[in-house]
């Protein structure tokens, strides 16, 4: 076993590569390296999200008195190329999600520093510069004078603060959070680039991707609850320890909040993306 120790002030990160998956030459990273790195500056994605912030209303107001952008092929370049960086990332660190729960159990997968791999370790550290490039997506929205939506710049910013603050401690169930966000966004952006070709795509594939972004935040609640459940005191003396989280409670408020408030935001925006509309046409109908 290859054991990475990071600096003391960390807890220890154990990677294991085994037989379920073998890393590419290109997705070997020094881990400690990576960690300290992001510890020392994850506050850069605070002033990246300000100037973002800046950003979105200076262009509006620029964009105000002239015509939208066409930027079409831009447009499907840019969707196509975060599409395949999903797909290959979700198949890449999806196979340690399965080996872990398959051998070891949810609980170990969510609250134990041990059994990572190289290459999940590598996409990981692309998934959070993947947060600050995906600040892109508004541009094009902004440019083309398309409706912007608090949920659309929140949640950027959120997931590229989140996403940068806690890969230096390397909480246990972010091989939950980043494989499952990578299967969603996989989905998501090969929809933009078949919408931004002119593919007339059925609505209901639409209607999927947020029902997928739902499931997404029901499975971060649903871990943060738990963690908090195995950290109070009755579930830690009812199994004498043995279920214990080795998760910090700071971590866990900071993605209990963010999944809870997206998961109201969203569910908003299904409800009135899909379900007032059918409702407003059927009463339309039943008038007509």
């Amino acid at each position: 076993m290859d054991n990475t120790t990071i600096h003391q002030d960390f807890r220890e990160v154990f990677i294991t590569d085994v037989n379920y998956i073998h890393p590419f030459e290109w997705e070997h990273i020094n881990l400690t390296k990576c960690r300290r790195w992001m510890a020392d500056n994850w506050t850069l994605s605070v002033f990246a999200s300000a100037v973002y912030i800046i950003l979105i209303f200076a262009g509006q107001s620029w964009m105000k008195n002239r015509p939208a952008f066409q930027l079409r092929k831009l447009l499907v370049a840019w969707n196509i190329g975060l599409a395949i960086f999903s797909i290959i990332g979700f198949i890449r660190t999806v196979p340690e999600l399965v080996h872990i729960n398959g051998n070891f159990g949810f609980h170990f997968s969510i609250c134990i520093r041990e059994h990572h791999n190289t290459a999940t370790a590598f996409w990981g550290w692309m998934m959070a510069w993947s947060k600050l490039v995906e600040l892109g997506d508004t541009a094009f929205i902004v440019l083309r004078k398309q409706p912007l939506i608090f949920l659309h710049w929140y949640h950027h910013i959120t997931v590229l603060i989140y996403t940068w603050a806690t890969y230096g401690p390397y909480d246990p169930p972010l091989r939950y959070f980043m494989t499952i966000n990578l299967f969603v966004h996989g989905i998501m952006y090969s929809y933009y680039a078949l919408r931004a070709m002119q593919i007339k795509i059925p609505r209901n594939w639409a209607m999927l991707i947020t029902t997928l972004q739902l499931s997404q935040m029901v499975v971060g609640v649903t871990i943060n609850v738990y963690s908090l459940w195995l950290k109070g005191s009755d579930s830690v003396d009812r199994f004498k320890g043995s279920y214990t989280c080795d998760r910090d409670y700071d971590g866990i408020y900071a993605a209990l909040s963010m999944y809870a408030s997206y998961f109201l935001l969203f569910t908003h925006f299904f409800y009135r993306a899909y379900l007032a509309n059918a409702k407003s046409s059927s009463q339309k109908l039943k008038s007509s």
